[in-house]
Order: structure tokens, then sequence, then C-alpha cells
């Protein structure tokens, strides 16, 4: 019998059911597979040792008393999971929960990493930093992340049999132990894996092979007008009014600036040349710190590197959470804002007569509006006499 082949063929068992929860399972059958390398020479593991502390004691013992050619790098890895399983069933009795990741289980974490979704998770600008991240290489591969739908069960055949089943087999596990647990959810595991193959056999999923992002030639034609509440909305699939379209734009400005800076017919540049009269308009004069805040995430400064310059420049010291929360809400707000009161002064103006007062603190005129003065049902005209600029500036 071939020693180190066989520990190998164990140790791979092993892994294959790292990945379960229950730790007891985990403990029996490690011990099950360490019986049989000690048969092989290999000196016996304490399992009645219950601290971590004990069994890294017990471990040093063992590679004092090993030949070298038996401390392979395989065999020293399940040595340092003897001492993993004491401190996860020691956490475990707390109440804490811990994963131990093994290299099968790396494979299938790091291939749901790279799935479109998972990376779109880990930028700040969601799928967009994507976009940019692979401006300069366009030939990466994205493996679609795939689940099992309710109408994959209706239609595909066989799947919601294999559906059942696999449920029926959690309940058994559940109640298992020893040798038929880990049997069990090895089978499990099987099966599980069977349901994605059917899947995949009747509706392979696509994969990008390359992926492009040019806003330069959609049609960003709208109809703006008043909602039954009096606020402005547009029918553009991109606009200036949504906040949530501006944070769009401006995480992404350079690459979009670039796309269309030569292309005059198209309906991208004038809405970026737009969007800088806004954020001059809407920043510069009346908040400096933002409109800086601006250039330096355009300039694709970290977050760090803008707590900094701010500090210096303005003696405040933002969080880097704070300045996040800046950039992804609070600015696309202020600007979105600042259109839609332009909006509703060119319309009122132009296209339909207004409602006009003079705020009887700053003297200036404005609409009579509840983007510019506040509601009071007590008074004649169902509006406070002070505007909202003043009421904000006296708070």
């Amino acid at each position: 019998m071939d020693n180190i082949q066989d520990k190998d063929d164990l140790l791979d068992e092993y892994d294959n059911f790292q990945d379960d929860e229950d730790y007891d399972i985990e403990e029996e059958n490690f011990q099950r597979i360490e019986e049989e390398l000690r048969e092989n020479g290999y000196i016996k593991m304490d399992f009645s040792l219950e601290t971590p502390e004990e069994r890294t004691k017990k471990v040093e013992e063992i590679i004092a008393h090993t030949p070298p050619e038996k401390l392979t790098p395989g065999y020293l890895e399940k040595l340092s999971t003897y001492i993993i399983l004491a401190a996860v069933k020691q956490d475990a009795k707390k109440g804490k929960k811990h994963y131990i990741y093994t290299d099968n289980t790396m494979v299938t974490v790091n291939k749901r990493e790279t799935s479109f979704e998972g990376l779109a998770s880990k930028f700040e600008n969601g799928e967009d930093g994507i976009y940019n991240l692979i401006a300069n290489d366009k030939n990466i591969i994205f493996t679609p992340k795939v689940s099992i739908t309710e109408e994959d069960l209706e239609t595909i055949p066989g799947l919601r049999d294999l559906y059942d089943a696999i449920k029926k087999l959690e309940e058994e596990c559940k109640n298992a132990r020893g040798k038929r647990a880990f049997l069990l959810h090895k089978q499990l595991k099987e099966m599980r894996k069977d349901q994605y193959v059917y899947k995949n056999a009747y509706k392979k999923p696509i994969r990008f092979l390359n992926i492009t992002k040019s806003i330069s030639k959609l049609d960003l034609s709208e109809k703006v007008g008043l909602d039954e509440n009096d606020e402005v909305y547009s029918t553009g699939i991109i606009n200036l009014y949504n906040p949530k379209h501006i944070s769009l734009l401006l995480c992404n400005y350079s690459k979009i600036k670039e796309d269309c800076w030569d292309k005059f017919n198209s309906d991208t540049k004038w809405l970026m040349e737009d969007l800088d009269t806004l954020v001059d308009a809407a920043l510069k004069e009346n908040f400096p710190l933002y409109y800086d805040l601006v250039i330096y995430k355009i300039d694709g400064k970290s977050n760090l590197e803008i707590q900094t310059l701010l500090n210096d420049t303005y003696g405040i010291k933002h969080s880097v959470e704070y300045l996040s929360s800046l950039w992804r809400n609070k600015i696309p707000k202020l600007i979105a804002d600042k259109a839609c009161n332009d909006w509703l002064v060119w319309h009122f103006t132009q296209e339909e007569k207004g409602q006009w007062k003079r705020c009887s603190r700053c003297g200036q005129i404005k609409l009579a509006h509840n983007r510019f003065f506040s509601k009071n049902k007590t008074s004649k005209d169902h509006f406070y006499s002070i505007c909202k600029d003043c009421r904000n500036k006296k708070k």
C-alpha cells in the first residue's frame, strides 16, 4: 500500500465535507481519517484534547517525532486543521460561527467572486466601477451568477423531482451522526451540483467575452413635466433631475467625457455640458468644499487623499465614510435640486404663468412653489412668508 498516495486520497476526502457547519460531524470524520493515517505510520492525534493550546503542544510533539519525508504540505495542513477545529468548537459553544475555507471551497468562492454581480458589489459606484476597471482591457470573461428559480423548476424536466429530493435529504442530515452523516452530506453536495448540470443542459448561461459600455450613441430625448405633486419628472432614460442619474454621471465623468468630447451630434455631449453648468451653479459659490470634493473625485483621488486636502484647505476633517456619503448622496441631490428649480422657473416664466411672491426676509421674488417656500395651510397662499433659503440659514 502506497502510504503517501493513500494519505492524499484521505485528505482529499476530508476536504470534501469541510464546508459543513456541523462541527461535531467534522470532528468525527476527521478522527476516522486520522485513524487510517495512523495505521500507515503517522503519529496519533489526541482528540481528547479540547483547547487549541493543548492541541498546539500536541502538534509540536508530533512534528518533533515525525520523519521529515512524512511532513508533507498536505499533512501539515491537516495538523493545522486539527488545531483549528478545537478553536471552532470552542467559539461555537459561545455562539460564534466560523467557516473553514479549504482549497476546494476557495475554488467555488473565487469563481463566485468573479461573477459580474460579485464584482459589482465590491465597488463604491457599483457595476460602473467594473467598466472603469476594464476600460483598457476588454478581454475579460465573466462567469454569470446562476441560481435555480421557480421558473426553472417548472420548465426543466426532472429538476422539480431533484429539488424535492434535496429538501428531503436536508431534513435527514439534521438528525444523522457519524459515518451516516458524512455519507449523507457527501450525497447532498453531489445532488446540489446536479441541479446546475440539469439547468446548464437546458438553459446554457451566456458568458460575456467582451464588455463595452458607451452612452454616446444613446437617444436621450425626454419629455419634462410636473407630476401630481407639482414635482419635476422626466421620461428620459438618463436625466439631470434624478440624483441617481447624477451620481452615475459623476462616477463615470472622465470616461464619458472622453467618449463623447468630439461627438457634436451626440445627446450625451450636451448632457455633460449641462451637468458642468449645473455643478458650477449648485456648488461652486454656496458649497465650495463640495465643489472641491467633486473635482478631486473626478481627478481619481482616494477618499484618504481628499480628506487630507480638504483638511488643509478648510480646516475640517471629515471621515472617509462621510466623504463617500457626500459624493454618492448629498452632492447628487443638490445638483438635481438645482436642475429642478431652474426648470420650474423657466416653465412658469416661458410656458405657463406662475404665482410669485417676495420673501419677507431677503426681499427676493421667488416662485410660490414648495421648492422655494415651505407650505403653511393657515396663510392665504398656503406658503410661509419667509423662503426656504432664509429659514435654513436661520436654523
